[in-house]
Protein backbone atom coordinates (compact mmCIF):
# COMPACT_ATOMS: atom_id res chain seq x y z
CA UNK A 1 0.00 0.00 0.00
CA UNK A 2 1.62 3.60 -0.47
CA UNK A 3 2.08 6.24 1.75
CA UNK A 4 0.15 9.36 1.43
CA UNK A 5 1.65 12.65 1.09
CA UNK A 6 0.50 13.82 3.97
CA UNK A 7 2.11 11.13 5.83
CA UNK A 8 5.04 11.80 3.97
CA UNK A 9 5.05 15.23 4.81
CA UNK A 10 4.24 15.18 8.78
CA UNK A 11 7.73 12.80 8.78
CA UNK A 12 9.02 15.32 6.79
CA UNK A 13 8.12 18.37 8.80
CA UNK A 14 8.86 16.58 12.47
CA UNK A 15 12.59 15.10 11.04
CA UNK A 16 12.95 18.90 9.93
CA UNK A 17 12.21 20.22 13.60
CA UNK A 18 13.24 17.65 15.82
CA UNK A 19 16.81 15.98 15.79
CA UNK A 20 16.54 13.13 18.06
CA UNK A 21 13.47 11.64 15.72
CA UNK A 22 15.57 12.11 13.01
CA UNK A 23 18.39 10.34 14.03
CA UNK A 24 15.75 7.66 15.46
CA UNK A 25 14.69 7.07 11.98
CA UNK A 26 18.20 6.15 11.11
CA UNK A 27 18.72 3.99 14.22
CA UNK A 28 15.70 2.00 13.55
CA UNK A 29 16.77 1.43 9.50
CA UNK A 30 20.15 -0.56 10.79
CA UNK A 31 18.95 -2.38 13.81
CA UNK A 32 15.97 -3.97 11.26
CA UNK A 33 18.89 -4.43 8.73
CA UNK A 34 21.09 -5.90 10.54
CA UNK A 35 18.78 -7.88 12.65
CA UNK A 36 17.80 -9.71 9.26
CA UNK A 37 14.37 -7.61 8.91
CA UNK A 38 15.42 -6.34 5.50
CA UNK A 39 11.88 -5.11 4.22
CA UNK A 40 11.56 -3.20 7.36
CA UNK A 41 14.57 -1.37 6.75
CA UNK A 42 14.14 -0.59 3.09
CA UNK A 43 10.99 1.07 4.12
CA UNK A 44 12.83 2.92 6.87
CA UNK A 45 15.39 3.60 5.01
CA UNK A 46 13.33 5.11 2.25
CA UNK A 47 11.34 7.21 4.70
CA UNK A 48 15.03 8.56 6.50
CA UNK A 49 16.17 9.82 2.40
CA UNK A 50 12.51 11.71 2.26
CA UNK A 51 12.78 13.37 5.13
CA UNK A 52 16.31 14.70 5.26
CA UNK A 53 18.51 13.95 2.04
CA UNK A 54 16.08 13.69 -0.65
CA UNK A 55 16.84 10.78 -3.37
CA UNK A 56 19.04 13.42 -5.53
CA UNK A 57 21.27 13.86 -2.86
CA UNK A 58 22.06 10.30 -1.77
CA UNK A 59 22.19 9.30 -5.41
CA UNK A 60 24.82 11.73 -6.22
CA UNK A 61 27.06 10.58 -2.88
CA UNK A 62 26.92 6.98 -4.29
CA UNK A 63 26.76 7.64 -7.54
CA UNK A 64 23.49 6.50 -8.92
CA UNK A 65 20.46 7.72 -10.22
CA UNK A 66 17.79 8.92 -7.93
CA UNK A 67 15.50 6.86 -9.47
CA UNK A 68 18.25 3.77 -9.28
CA UNK A 69 18.56 4.68 -5.18
CA UNK A 70 14.49 4.64 -4.96
CA UNK A 71 13.92 1.46 -7.23
CA UNK A 72 16.56 -0.24 -5.14
CA UNK A 73 14.68 0.38 -1.42
CA UNK A 74 11.50 -0.08 -3.21
CA UNK A 75 9.03 -2.76 -2.20
CA UNK A 76 10.57 -5.08 -5.02
CA UNK A 77 13.88 -3.82 -5.08
CA UNK A 78 17.24 -6.04 -4.31
CA UNK A 79 19.96 -3.57 -3.75
CA UNK A 80 23.59 -5.56 -3.34
CA UNK A 81 25.67 -5.14 -0.61
CA UNK A 82 27.82 -2.36 -2.07
CA UNK A 83 25.29 0.15 -3.14
CA UNK A 84 23.44 -0.59 0.38
CA UNK A 85 26.34 0.02 2.43
CA UNK A 86 27.43 3.02 0.37
CA UNK A 87 23.75 4.45 0.88
CA UNK A 88 23.85 3.88 4.79
CA UNK A 89 27.69 5.20 4.67
CA UNK A 90 26.27 8.09 3.03
CA UNK A 91 23.62 8.51 5.30
CA UNK A 92 25.88 8.01 8.22
CA UNK A 93 27.91 10.83 7.19
CA UNK A 94 25.41 13.56 6.62
CA UNK A 95 24.00 12.84 9.89
CA UNK A 96 27.04 12.92 11.41
CA UNK A 97 26.71 9.78 13.98
CA UNK A 98 28.49 6.36 12.90
CA UNK A 99 27.29 3.09 14.16
CA UNK A 100 29.30 -0.05 15.42
CA UNK A 101 28.05 -4.15 15.53
CA UNK A 102 28.11 -4.71 19.12
CA UNK A 103 27.79 -8.55 19.84
CA UNK A 104 25.17 -9.64 22.61
CA UNK A 105 24.87 -12.74 24.08
CA UNK A 106 21.15 -14.30 24.46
Amino acid sequence: MPITTDFNDTVKARADRDPAFRQTLLVEAMEALVGGEFDVAKVLLRNYIKATDGFETVGDAVGKSPKSVMRMLGDQGNPNVKNLFAITKHLQESAGISFKVVAESK
